[in-house]
């Protein structure tokens, strides 16, 4: 079965950084491309970043520039590292590969 479990959201201020993390087991890592989404109160689920198995990456406009997706394909392991958090950026953050979600991390910056 299919497993993503993410880790690194909590509280921090504007400017701040945070790092997380998703874990996956149950599936041929290094062939598949990962995705972050993120869901703020009260709206939709919002594409963030994706990865794809040879490296490539895209992100969306409002993260472009303070968000940067890596993964590490010995550690089964996708990152998302967050620079320079806006209140805006608030929200709880989920990894995706194909129709596997993980059960989401939340990521809350104060002004």
């Amino acid at each position: 079965q299919v497993q993503l479990v993410e880790t690194g959201g909590g509280l921090v201020q504007a400017g701040g950084s945070l790092r997380l993390s998703c874990v996956a087991s149950g599936i041929p890592f290094s062939i598949n491309a990962f995705a972050w989404y993120r869901q703020a109160p009260g709206k939709s689920r919002e594409f963030v970043a994706s990865i794809g198995s040879r490296g490539s990456r895209s992100y969306n406009d409002p993260v472009k520039g303070r968000f940067t997706i890596s993964r590490d394909n010995a550690k089964n392991t996708v990152y998302l590292q967050m620079n320079s958090l806006k209140t805006e950026d608030t929200a709880v953050y989920y990894c995706q590969q194909g129709a596997t979600w993980g059960q989401g991390t939340q990521v809350t910056v104060s002004s």
